[in-house]
């Protein structure tokens, strides 16, 4: 049987309208917020209590409304900002919908008070629940003021999906710190339980929102980026490479004034930070992007935080290059006279110890430090090319044999190891042989396809990054970083916690306010996982002891990146389950890809990495690579 069709009552449709609009307290105060700033506001005073399910009111010094439109104001599609279809093509103002008021108005008490400036009474209007209740005269300043009470209060399921009043009183704090960085020529206000937590100058400036939302710290990390290209301007500020961050939950992109998400313009970011920022931290940034208002439709989400544009290609460019030219002014790069670069190559500092120095001509002629010249008779190289001086590369101490008989020299190639002089010292107590071959691992025979043999000897260490061992017919190459972030993981793991350590400076967080508010709830978690934290005002926490593996800044990065998972609602960070938190530690406390080490420290690594039989990193990737001495001989054509 076919079913009947029939119209919904007023109340009903209002009701899903609403659901569209009004999700949440912050959905409430967003839309209030953007109509002041359309109504020419250079003022906005935002008060929530309860988290703003109770009590919310925006008040502002803009136009105000007619006394004879206030009730057309409240009716679904009634707006002041678009009169034809072609207005649709071309939106100028955060709000064109006509649906905020009447949404609103459907699922609570609302009260407006508003005064335009030509007239001399102002207007008082109550609508609940969709219904007028009062209209009447009222003494007002210029401008509006809306009240909204009882959020939902007549639509009890919809509040079982509101979170905690500090959650929500967070979420409209994040939306009010979004209005006030779009828009810095406004002064934002924001008032929670009766306390001013945030107050911007509205003096034009983004740098002084940006202090004022985020702090001084966080203000005087960032770089400022002012281009154009294409028709598409940007401008606002990104964070120095120093400054970057283990999330990207402080990347804000407004387009044409207007907050958004927007992941073209988040990739092109990222690209242009490439080979600045390190791997696995992000760039924050506060960017504002201009363009023709034709070529980008914002009415293609409910809550138009999302955009479409016609062409993101120039989109892509104007980020890309406005960052790249802010961190190239931030680092010039430094003019180098070509005529010095051969006396570069050929005479490197005599300060420099122990270094590897492949020449095309002869020593200079000054008083050297003490030297040792090899022969290079064995090596053929064509005597037009030169090398600059290698990095300091360790090397072990290894027992001396007798010198052969010196062959004849080829002149033209030496390798000339340098020492600085040493200052004399006391003499050394007795000691163990330096670098004994190292202790057999835990495999059972050095050939059957394990890829560790029994006895090793250490060679030394290259690029900086990678341990060279010498295993009967095998080249093994560990990756010091891998291995000792693997070590550093069992070690934590198999204490079952993380031993906290006093830092001698604590360590200044700046957090987005919904990361803020999570760390401030589970700061006993977060003590017990050996972070000491506690809040430090205006969306920053400080950060006083860590786990004893980590310094500072890792600690404090690391409280960014927990602080990121709970606000994705990672409710469990009990110790036992937070294996993601061990790699951390483990990452950020190993010794990193380029760290010098001394000849004793990589002994010690590699020892314990073939003692422990550890073949991956906890991020899985391999710690060793075997290369056999056959495979070395097929490279050199020694055998087919």
């Amino acid at each position: 049987m076919a079913k009947r069709i029939h119209l919904l009552e007023k109340k009903v449709a209002e009701l899903i309208a609403a659901g569209e609009v009004v999700e949440r307290p912050c959905s409430v105060v967003k839309e209030l917020v953007e109509n002041c700033i359309d109504a020419g506001a250079t003022a906005v005073t935002v008060e929530i209590k309860n988290g703003g399910v109770r009590y919310i009111r925006v008040t502002d010094n803009g136009c105000g409304i007619a006394r004879e439109d206030v009730p057309t104001a409240f009716l679904r599609h009634a707006t002041s900002k678009v009169y034809k279809e072609s207005d649709l093509d071309a939106i100028s103002t955060l709000g064109f919908r006509g649906e905020a008021l009447a949404s609103v108005a459907a699922v609570a008490h609302v009260e407006l008070i508003t005064r335009p400036s030509e007239e001399p009474i102002g207007t008082r209007y109550c609508i609940d629940g969709g219904e007028e209740t009062l209209l009447e005269d009222a003494g007002c300043p210029k401008g509006t003021t809306i009240l909204v009470r009882d959020l939902f209060y007549n639509t009890p399921a919809r509040m079982k999906f509101l979170k905690k009043d500090v959650s929500e009183a967070n979420a409209v704090a994040s939306a009010v710190d979004r209005i006030a960085l779009s828009h810095p020529e406004v002064s934002v206000k924001f008032i929670r339980d009766g306390k001013q937590e945030r107050m911007t100058p509205g003096d034009g400036k983004l740098l002084s929102a940006i202090h004022a939302v985020f702090g001084r710290q966080f203000a005087q990390s960032l770089l400022p980026v002012d281009y154009a290209l294409g028709g598409v301007k940007v401008s606002g500020y990104i964070s120095k490479p120093s400054a970057s961050r283990p999330n990207r939950s402080m990347q804000s992109f407004f387009i044409n004034g207007r907050y958004v998400r927007t992941r073209t313009a988040a990739v092109a970011l990222e690209e242009a930070c490439k080979g600045s920022v390190m791997v696995g931290k992000f760039p924050a940034c506060v960017l504002n992007i201009e363009l023709n208002l034709a070529l980008v439709d914002v009415n293609v989400h409910p809550a138009k935080i999302e955009v479409r544009f016609v062409n993101e290609r120039p989109i892509f460019d104007a980020v890309y290059h406005a960052c790249k030219n802010a961190l190239g002014a931030e680092t010039p790069a430094q003019e180098i006279d070509l005529s010095q670069v051969s006396k570069l190559v050929r005479t490197p500092k005599a300060e420099t110890a122990q270094q590897l120095t492949l020449s095309s001509t002869p020593a200079p002629a000054k008083a050297p430090p003490p030297k040792r010249s090899v022969d290079r008779a064995a090596f053929q190289a064509p005597a037009d090319i030169s090398y600059a001086p290698s990095p300091i590369v360790s090397i072990p101490s290894i027992p001396k044999a007798p010198a052969p008989p010196a062959a004849p020299r080829n002149p033209g190639w030496d390798i000339v190891v340098e020492e600085e002089p040493k200052e004399p010292q006391a003499p050394p107590a007795p000691k163990q042989p330096v670098n004994p071959p190292l202790a057999p691992s835990k495999e059972p025979a050095p050939n059957d396809g394990a890829p560790f043999a029994r006895e090793v000897r250490l060679i030394g260490e290259a690029f900086s990054t990678y341990i060279l061992l010498e295993c009967a017919d095998v080249l093994l190459l560990i990756d010091k970083h891998a291995a000792h972030e693997r070590l550093l993981y069992e070690r934590i793991k198999s204490q079952a916690q993380l031993t906290p350590q006093l830092l001698l400076t604590p360590v200044t967080v700046t957090l987005d306010r919904e990361s803020y508010a999570a760390v401030l709830e589970n700061l006993e978690t977060l003590s017990s996982l050996g972070f000491e934290t506690e809040d430090f005002g205006a969306g920053a926490v400080l950060v006083r002891s860590a786990p004893l593996q980590m310094d500072g800044q890792d600690a404090g990065d690391l409280v960014a990146e927990i602080a990121g998972k709970l606000t994705k609602n990672v409710k469990d960070l009990t110790p036992e389950r937070l294996e993601w938190v061990y790699h951390s530690v483990a990452c950020r406390a190993a010794v990193k890809a380029g760290d010098h080490s001394n000849p004793q420290e990589l002994y010690d690594l590699a020892k314990r990495t073939l003692e422990e039989d550890v073949r991956h990193c906890p991020h899985g990737r391999p710690v060793a690579v075997r290369l056999t001495k056959k495979q070395l001989e097929k490279q050199f054509g020694r055998i087919p």
